[in-house]
């Protein structure tokens, strides 16, 4: 900003807040920050209402109280919608100031999009929810972002690609390969519990080494990359998937390192046990397909979202299992009428009938011989059907709506990115 003085004072909806240049120029909401980079008082009012030349003082007839509930987010990172403001209406002020939807808390989020859901503005893009203001300007003095550095604007550029698949060709492609990483090792780790693999790969030992290492490492690259490129550190460390995909790479180190230390065999004991074990966590490499595919999304949003349901499931089904395995154990071998079922000789093993029979699974391997027992396991199935179905309408719903939350923040998402 080459006038004005060194103090600046924003008045918005008739609440003033004073802000040094400095504070100005680095403000977390874009049409603020670009103040300080206007050279005229004409480029000044492209961004405000009016403008106090004396007092150095912005005018912006904006509502005071979501403002006040935008200013808390600056603050504390956290942005959630004001009590009693239509969820529309607050979203038009948080674009007015350069905010997104994805700035939200989750609550609020799905708030959003339920609302947009309501009124039918699924196929609407963000641009046709802002003010009259912004749609008159003319195109020299369309909203810009804001000015990043050199470095600032490579990291992000970088951390999209890595992050956000459906950003630029690049991440898709990026994307692309790490799914067919993810697929060669799946297939690896599959055919290495064959029994010919043993044979095969004595005879080509140096290429399935090769194969295993190039995998590893696009993994272990992908993971540093993201990590350096990540905006807050700890919350990346902190997310679910990351974690995974820690715990998915580093067993081929540990097997590394054991090796090195002398104990490659698998017949070493307990250090056996451990390698193999480590081996077979690979399988989590499965989980980073999550990043590509909203029907995995969706899933872990839904199991997040119903964990109570969930724990409601649990506690029917253990409720039942040890009621029927009670008496089941007692029917088939505790009354000693002669017709002893030895598959019923304890409750723990009469429960395992009762889980295959509830789940209407019944394999065959373990069934009652006495006429009080078949009736008990009619029983059984009956009312396992009944006490599995009774949550599962809860989660169905819920899997529903996540979904469709979901596509639409992926749709919305879509239509930012081609407006940029």
């Amino acid at each position: 900003m080459k006038f004005g003085k060194s103090i600046c004072v924003l008045n918005v909806g008739g609440t003033r807040y004073a802000f040094t240049r400095e504070v100005i120029r680095d403000f977390p909401l874009r049409r603020v920050s670009r103040l300080h980079a206007c050279a005229t008082e004409k480029e000044v009012l492209e961004l405000c209402d009016d403008y106090d030349r004396d007092r150095n003082e912005f005018f912006f007839d904006r509502h005071a109280q979501a403002f006040v509930f935008i200013m808390l987010y600056v603050r504390s990172g956290k942005l959630r919608f004001v009590p009693g403001v239509c969820e529309l209406s607050f979203y038009t002020e948080m674009l007015y100031w350069g905010l997104e939807s994805a700035h939200l808390d989750s609550c609020c989020q799905k708030r959003l999009d339920d609302r947009m859901s309501e009124i039918g503005l699924d196929s609407l893009s963000e641009g046709d929810l802002r003010v009259s203001g912004d749609e008159s300007q003319s195109p020299g003095g369309s909203v810009q972002r804001i000015a990043l550095t050199g470095r600032a604007r490579w990291l992000e550029k970088m951390r999209k690609t890595f992050e956000e698949p459906n950003s630029s060709l690049a991440a898709q492609l990026l994307a692309s390969v790490s799914v067919i990483f993810v697929i060669v090792s799946m297939i690896m780790l599959c055919a290495s519990t064959l029994p010919d693999w043993n044979t095969a790969k004595r005879n080509t030992v140096e290429e399935h080494r090769i194969v295993e290492a190039v995998c590893i490492g696009w993994f272990t690259a992908e993971c540093i990359v993201r990590f350096l490129v990540a905006r807050d550190k700890w919350d990346f460390l902190r997310r679910p998937l990351n974690i995974i995909d820690v715990i998915a790479i580093t067993p081929y180190y540990v097997t590394m390192a054991m090796a090195r230390a002398g104990m490659p065999g698998a017949g070493l004991g307990v250090a056996g046990v451990i390698l193999r074990v480590l081996r077979m966590m690979r399988v989590f490499w499965l989980m980073k397909l999550a990043r590509h595919f909203l029907g995995l999304q969706t899933l872990g949003l839904t199991l997040r979202r119903c964990y109570r349901e969930m724990v409601m499931l649990m506690v029917f089904v253990c409720v039942a299992m040890a009621i029927y395995s009670a008496l089941a154990q007692l029917l088939e071998h505790g009354l000693d009428l002669g017709t002893q079922n030895h598959d019923y000789a304890s409750i723990p093993a009469a429960a395992w009938w009762v889980i295959i029979s509830m789940t209407t699974v019944g394999y065959g391997d373990v069934y009652p011989v006495t006429v009080g027992g078949r009736v008990l396991g009619g029983m059984c199935v009956v009312s396992g059907i009944v006490l599995l179905a009774l949550p599962i309408t809860f989660i169905y719903h819920s899997f529903v709506q996540c979904y469709h939350e979901l596509k639409l923040r992926s749709a919305r998402y879509a239509r930012s990115l081609s407006a940029e």
